[in-house]
């Protein structure tokens, strides 16, 4: 691990913007960061928690994932982030599905949808209970028109450390009831959580300089300033690692002339690459 960890400083160091990142060896328990424990904006990667919220509200009997649920225009107003934005307003969806989109595709309208379900304060007592300390949800979707430099407490907040742990008790709640029931779930919900993240189609980032087809369950975040990705890396049928990284403070244009948001996601993959390397 020291020798994977001096591998992703170096790939960091070289580039004009910040970023952070948590990883774990999940054979050894091995972990090294980068500013794990420092607070960053979450962009997307915060819906991971709420989607466990919600599966916690269903376990409790407080929501049901077959719930109708109308796309409404209200729903579509202010939203940057999914398809369901484009969608003739009055489609019909079950409950369950909104869950879905809003991790696969990210979608703010089934954000809005699910987080109207629970609210925000809920929300972050959740994490707070589950010892996401670092976690704050703001908002049920992220404002509009910030401007880049944004003070970091302007959209909800999060850590590299508490993504990469809650995807490391969402691994550990799918075997195991205990471990299951301090995420206020059960083994199958942490099943169906992971499979969930499975499907996801933003591959740009952790999956993308990894073998096509592998297992890997990830969560992407896009924001005005940065670009991010938490993920669950397979080898085989085996879990590889957990690897969680986010890139702040994104110029628009690189030295090479290249847009800052390209050097953002290759940098994330290639970290990723490193420690499908470095680990196992």
């Amino acid at each position: 691990m020291e020798a994977l960890a001096r591998r992703l400083h170096e790939l960091c160091d070289a580039q004009p913007f910040t970023t952070s990142w948590y990883v774990r060896d999940l054979a050894t328990g091995a972990v090294a960061d980068r500013a794990g424990g420092v607070e960053t904006p979450s962009a997307s990667t915060r819906k991971t928690s709420i989607m466990m919220a919600a599966f916690k509200a269903v376990h409790e009997g407080r929501l049901d994932l077959d719930e109708p649920v109308r796309i409404e225009a209200e729903y579509q107003e202010g939203v940057a982030s999914g398809t369901f934005q484009h969608l003739t307003p009055g489609v019909v969806i079950p409950l369950r599905d909104a869950i879905v989109h809003m991790i696969i595709t990210s979608d703010n309208v089934s954000t809005r949808i699910v987080v109207d379900r629970i609210d925000l304060d809920e929300l972050n007592a959740y994490c707070r209970a589950i010892g996401l300390a670092g976690t704050v949800h703001r908002f049920k979707i992220p404002p509009l028109g910030l401007p880049w430099d944004h003070p970091v407490d302007a959209v909800t907040t999060t850590t590299p450390a508490d993504q990469g742990r809650l995807l490391e008790m969402i691994l550990a709640g799918a075997a195991d009831e205990q471990a299951a029931a301090h995420l206020g779930s059960t083994s199958q919900w942490c099943r169906y959580a992971l499979d969930i993240l499975s499907w996801q189609v933003h591959r740009s980032m952790i999956p993308a300089l990894l073998p096509f087809g592998g297992r890997i369950c990830n969560k992407t975040g896009r924001g005005v300033r940065g670009r991010s990705d938490a993920g669950l890396v397979y080898r085989g049928a085996q879990p590889l690692y957990v690897l969680t990284a986010f890139v702040d403070h994104i110029p628009e244009e690189l030295p090479d002339g290249m847009p800052g948001w390209s050097g953002a996601v290759g940098l994330v993959a290639r970290l990723s690459r490193a420690c499908w390397d470095g680990i196992g």
